[in-house]
């Protein structure tokens, strides 16, 4: 039997539950029975359940597929509007608001308005226990405030429970989504839909705006050999990448694609090409991007598991996620890797961290820790890192302004920019490098980065290299050179004057580091020094005390970096594109987590050694301990970038850039865009 045959078995067995919750539940409509300050609340829960309800009922149907535009419109409304900006501020998912209007209980309710929210996919899924056990929750919940029986420790106790019992569901849901080809109903919407007709954007159950519908009608006004083109690319990044590690992915089955709704048209041409090869697709629904209704909301529930997380629960949710894995073993023994399209322009968001949302206590933060660690320690074994690989890139959405589509296609080109060419130009950069006891790295412009960054040593240079050469293939686009560098002599201070992180962004980013460690850090953003804590705690530091130094790379493609000069978009880069215009520096785990005993070469044959540190060496005796499972790049842009030198351990001294600009014989080919840019002839 398929799982969507077992899925339809569980949902039938599940009718008589769901008929008992969503009679109580229109109840909770026409009653007050509870504490007449808590009657808005549970009314508006009702409502919002039993919309979910309909909307499953349309999907299960198929009738959703029926709908007008209109229609499809009008429920969009339904699904979002109350977390709008203009309507955020009077909504209880809203934790300000919530605790405002009913105390410390307003945090409860916060989390339950926002965990009913999140039952789309579910919905989208067919996961109809999932939804029945969330609204069986809120019912509880009601019963204790109808019996006068619903003091703070109570409903937590309530929720702990949940979420504990519930434990071996919500791990199940997850590897089924996130490993089994056959669950996700986004694959048949990308494989079946009328691509010219955009009410599919509607069916995802995500958040439809005009970036997406934009989106969707530029891709659909390319020709179809340059959409083509587009998802051989990106196909192409996944194939090489398993090619550099000496694998062969025909014996994997499987990989999972995440990619922004409007961008289906490629995904479908990259769906065919993964197929001549043998590869079948994953699409895990919950990976699918869109715009954020209100990037806040999302913001206040970050830490919202501070509710129930607390060893106990850890313990079961592990348990339970390696009993689930056992479920999906044989699709993760497939499991070639993730093929990701990101997307950059959305508006600046400088988030609020409000007092009254809920946040992790110092306990807490270190279970939060192990906990990421553990989850990836079961990964590893269920999908051997070493026949795993990944590609990533990235293109603009319309939000990024009026020049929308000439940004598009700059960014095509640079993420087809000629690999041959940046492999030959790097490896003289890295024939220098491999020379290196030290490497020194300067700012300029008002940026005071003063770093000294240890690099591994070289035994046999015929053989070996410190500096992965880093040209188009897992990461899109070509342009870097990078090390794991040696902790210990690694000292200094890193700043940027402004960079974004995960979307938001942070000014005046300043890291100073002692033996390869973070020593302190601090941020502009915030008249609080202990606000700005609070903001790189969730963006750099993610609860770790302090975190080691995992990357120094120097990033060489300045067509990028004009390119974002040229459209006023340089901020706006993604990562994934920004880490390829100057030096960058990831603080977390290295490049090569996990995959430490994975032979890595470059173009030239030789082997790369720099692919631990002294932290990352004790994954053997105490992984906990060596893995940070975060992984954060920074990157001083070539305009406030002033000296890169190499220091020899005779004490020589090679610089490969001054002011700027590259000055290493081999390497000027790099200048011309900066010298088109700044009018200069370096």
């Amino acid at each position: 039997m398929s799982f969507r045959d077992d899925q339809k078995e569980s949902n039938a067995l599940m009718a008589e539950r769901t008929e008992l919750v969503t009679s109580r539940i229109k109840e909770m409509l026409n009653e007050e029975t509870v504490d007449e300050k808590y009657v808005p609340f549970f009314k508006k829960m009702a409502e919002k359940m039993l919309t979910i309800e309909e909307y499953f009922e349309l999907h299960s149907t198929g009738r959703i597929r029926e709908l007008s535009i209109s229609e499809l419109k009008k429920w969009n409304e339904r699904l979002f509007a109350d977390k709008s900006d203009k309507n955020y501020e009077t909504c209880y998912g809203n934790p300000e608001y919530a605790v405002k209007e009913f105390g410390d209980m307003g945090q409860i309710f916060a989390h339950l308005y926002y965990e009913i929210d999140t039952l789309r996919d579910a919905v989208v899924n067919d996961f109809r226990e999932e939804i029945t056990i969330f609204e069986e929750l809120v019912v509880e919940i009601y019963n204790r405030f109808e019996d006068d029986d619903a003091d703070i420790d109570g409903i937590k106790s309530v929720i702990k429970s949940f979420y504990h019992d519930n434990s071996e569901i919500f791990s199940e849901i997850r590897a089924r989504i996130l490993f089994d080809p056959e669950v996700s109903r986004a694959k048949d919407i990308v494989n079946d839909a009328d691509l010219s007709d955009l009410r599919y954007l509607y069916w995802y159950g995500k958040n439809v705006t005009e970036n997406e519908i934009e989106t969707a009608k530029f891709i659909n006004s390319l020709s179809e050999e340059e959409v083509r083109a587009m998802a051989h690319t990106y196909v192409n990044g996944f194939l090489v990448g398993y090619a550099k590690m000496n694998q062969d992915i025909h014996k994997k089955s499987e990989v999972s694609v995440y990619y922004n709704l409007g961008f289906e048209r490629m995904i479908r041409f990259a769906m065919e090409e993964f197929k001549k090869e043998g590869i079948e697709c994953v699409v895990p629904t919950m990976a699918i991007g869109t715009t954020s209704i209100n990037r806040q909301y999302d913001f206040d529930h970050k830490d919202d598991r501070a509710l129930y997380l607390d060893k106990a629960y850890m313990e079961r949710a592990l348990e339970t996620l390696r009993q689930a894995y056992e479920s999906v073993k044989k699709c993760m023994n497939g499991y070639a890797g993730p093929a990701v399209i990101e997307t950059f322009g959305e508006k600046e968001f400088n988030p609020k961290n409000k007092k009254e949302a809920l946040h992790y206590d110092d306990k807490q933060k270190k279970l939060a820790v192990s906990f990421a660690g553990q989850q990836a320690q079961l990964n590893t074994e269920y999908i051997n890192p070493e026949e795993r690989s990944f590609t990533i890139i990235a293109y603009p959405i319309p939000e990024i302004g009026p020049k929308f589509k000439e940004i598009f296609a700059a960014t095509v080109k640079v993420n087809t920019l000629d690999a041959d060419l940046y492999e030959k130009i790097q490896q003289k950069l890295i024939d220098v490098l491999d020379t290196a006891d030290h490497v020194k790295v300067t700012g300029r412009n008002g940026n005071h980065t003063d770093l000294t960054i240890k690099v591994a040593e070289i035994k046999d240079g015929a053989k070996q290299t410190a500096f992965e050469n880093c040209v188009a293939d897992v990461n899109i686009p070509v342009g870097e050179v990078f090390t794991s560098p040696v902790l210990e002599g690694t000292n200094g201070t890193l700043h940027v004057k402004e960079v974004y992180l995960n979307g938001f962004k942070v000014v005046d980013l300043e890291i100073k580091l002692k033996d390869g460690m973070i020593e302190s850090f601090t941020c502009g953003n915030n008249e609080k020094e202990e606000d700005n804590k609070e903001l790189l705690n969730l963006l750099v530091m993610h609860n770790h005390e302090t975190l080691p130094i995992g990357e120094f790379a120097i990033g060489t493609n300045t067509t990028a970096y004009k390119m974002g000069i040229d459209y006023d978009v340089q901020a706006q880069l993604p990562i994934l594109i920004s880490e390829k215009t100057g030096p960058h520096f990831a603080m977390g785990d290295t490049c090569f987590s996990r995959e430490e005993e994975v032979e890595t070469k470059n173009p030239d044959g030789k082997v790369m050694i720099a692919k631990e540190n002294s932290v990352s060496a004790l994954r053997k005796e105490d992984p906990d301990k060596a893995y940070m499972n975060c992984h954060t790049d920074i990157t001083i842009p070539y305009n406030e970038l002033d000296m890169i030198t190499v220091v020899r351990r005779d004490g020589s001294e090679v610089n490969l850039i001054e002011g700027g600009y590259f000055v290493l014989p081999g390497t000027e080919e790099l200048n011309k865009p900066l010298n088109e840019l700044y009018g200069t002839n370096k």
